[in-house]
């Protein structure tokens, strides 16, 4: 029986190995609660033991209680009979656990019940539990609705809703996407009205809602009568009674065991969640960043999965007299693999930080205004950090976890294609992950600006002046030289003052961006471990490649798919 976070190096070594230092102080507001609490933390070294006892629980029930019951929950899948939704067995049974071992209420305070963990700590969380099974994941990293109301929501509705969703009695969904909204959010058409005695009524459609059966569910609606744009909608908390039907639940490439329900609004009673028309333009997007990183850890979880099943198939099936991890088209995919979710990972922890430091930033002044003045500027940077490394990390780990099940898959040859082997299991599930809470695209318009404007700079910039790399000296020049090639990159296309061309190159510039980011990650990882050294000797080898390739791209000037798009796509229409 396999402990999935203790027998994960790389997680024990950024456990060992982070700084999370002001993210712990920010939580536990100076561990203002050590005294009133008997499990509230003492002090840095306090917390970071609680930490590793939380998720050495994870682990043992992941490994040795989820992951076996994955394959059964797959095949069975959640339910739709009779209007209601049943989860399969197994998800059933392994939320028990989870209720059991009070983990429902991860990152919301003591207060309410939770156990007032960093979201740094939640994603590893959420990878373990992703690698023992990717669906419940879907159901277990829906806490992220929870702590949306604690952000936003009146004292009063805390009180009510946080303690159940700690002990497990409620679960949530975020009902957000309808079926002629889709990405483009400011297009939810669905109502939200106030009757004569003020009581907020819902009417309308949602579809693709993950977990659309749970219990309390946060609604996005057009609250704003005659408007068409994203200031005319708001958040609602919506508690399910009898004016809610489920229509049906989708049929699915994977993740069998997470229902995704089309669901009908009646004159729904719900509730306003902080002020009206800032539905969309703040609590939305606070809500799906959260999403967002639960989604890349959700990736990283199912690639390591998937790098396991095709490590132990390679070491035991032989072919031509020798194991298959010896040839080197075999232990070439293995080291990629190994390397890119390494690479996923800690860009994942240094980003689920950042936004740890921005959330604490702001608890902290709304706990103690007067420190407002001296935090602003602090508040403003790690905002700026937060909202280029989001979509950052769950692009590069959505698209990295999709080619790592691919290669697993193709590591185990014929045999991987047939449902004998979890891999494709692991294929079926990663490929919701560069779709959902955002495709890749959409992560590429929302970073792209973060990467022009020069703020990924500001990041490099910051990585440089805290951390001395003489002593991997030709590791990190390496590193930026990388990073020149990405600001000659950026320099031309701002001088070409051509939004049709940088719109084109976004996605090139992104990428190019997040191998250099990686790259001064690694070698800051380098710092502490002759190992990590080679990971980061390996990953900014590639990366050079990619980056000189993509460069010469840009500077091309070539504008053949731009221009002759229609002519080359036109046969579609006319044959």
């Amino acid at each position: 029986m396999s402990n999935f976070y203790r027998d994960n190096p790389d997680i024990l070594f950024h456990m060992e190995n982070m700084d999370i230092s002001r993210v712990i102080k920010l939580k536990e507001d100076n561990f203002a609660e050590k005294e009133e609490c008997s499990y509230a933390p003492k002090d840095i070294e306090d917390a970071m033991d609680n930490y590793d006892l939380i998720l050495e629980i994870v682990g043992e029930i992941a490994g040795g209680f989820i992951a076996g019951r994955a394959p059964e929950v797959d095949q069975a899948g959640a339910k739709f009979e009779n209007g209601e939704v049943t989860y399969a067995k197994g998800t059933v049974e392994a939320l028990d656990r989870l209720k059991k071992a009070d983990l429902m209420g991860f990152t919301l305070p003591r207060k309410y019940g939770g156990i007032n963990v960093p979201k740094t700590i939640y994603s590893i969380a959420i990878e373990v539990i992703a690698r023992a099974d990717a669906s419940l994941m879907n159901i277990f990293g829906l806490q992220e609705i929870a702590d949306t109301i604690y952000h936003f929501g009146s004292e009063d509705q805390r009180r009510r809703f946080l303690p159940r969703f700690t002990t497990g009695e409620v679960m949530g969904a975020m009902a957000l996407t309808e079926p002629d909204a889709g990405s483009d959010l400011q297009s939810v058409s669905l109502k939200a009205r106030q009757n004569s005695e003020g009581q907020w009524l819902l009417n309308g459609v949602k579809r693709f809602i993950t977990n659309g059966c749970a219990d309390v569910s946060l609604v996005l609606a057009r609250s704003e009568e005659g408007t068409t744009g994203g200031r005319g909608i708001s958040l609602f908390i919506y508690e399910r009674d009898e004016h809610m039907k489920i229509r049906r639940i989708e049929r699915k490439l994977g993740i069998h065991g997470s229902p995704t329900c089309e669901i009908q609004f009646n004159n729904a009673p719900a509730e306003l969640l902080g002020k009206r028309k800032m539905g969309l333009v703040k609590y939305t997007m606070s809500l799906m960043n959260g999403a967002r990183l639960a989604v890349a850890a959700q990736a990283i979880g199912i690639a390591e999965a998937a790098y396991r099943e095709a490590k132990t198939y390679a070491a035991s099936r032989v072919q031509f007299k020798k194991q298959i991890h010896d040839f080197s088209a075999i232990y070439e995919i293995l080291v990629d693999i190994k390397v890119n979710i390494e690479a996923a990972r800690t860009l994942l922890y240094e980003t689920a930080r950042m936004v740890d430091i921005k959330e604490g930033i702001e608890e902290k002044i709304a706990r103690h205004p007067e420190s407002q003045s001296d935090l602003k500027d602090a508040l403003k940077q790690y905002s700026k950090f937060s909202s280029l490394f989001t979509p950052l990390v769950k692009a590069y780990a959505a698209e990295m976890g999709n080619k790592v099940c691919y290669d697993a898959i193709q590591v185990h040859g014929g045999v991987g294609y047939t449902c004998e082997f979890n891999v494709e299991r692991h294929f079926r599930d990663v490929r919701i992950t560069n779709i959902y809470e955002g495709t890749t695209q959409l992560q590429i318009v929302a970073a792209i600006g973060g990467v022009i404007r020069g703020v990924v700079f500001e990041r490099l910039n910051e990585f440089e002046s805290d951390n001395d790399f003489s002593s991997i000296r030709d590791l990190f020049q390496a590193a930026q030289k990388l990073r020149t090639h990405l600001e000659t990159a950026v320099t031309h296309i701002k001088e070409k003052q051509d939004a049709v061309y940088q719109e084109y190159h976004a996605r090139r510039l992104v990428e190019m961006a997040t191998d250099t980011v990686i790259s001064y990650l690694l070698c800051r990882d380098g710092l502490k471990s002759d190992r990590k050294k080679k990971i980061a000797r390996h990953f900014i080898s590639k990366a050079q490649h990619r980056v000189r390739s993509t460069l010469n791209c840009v500077l091309s000037d070539d504008h053949g798919t731009i221009d002759f798009r229609d002519e080359i796509l036109v046969w579609m229409d006319t044959r």
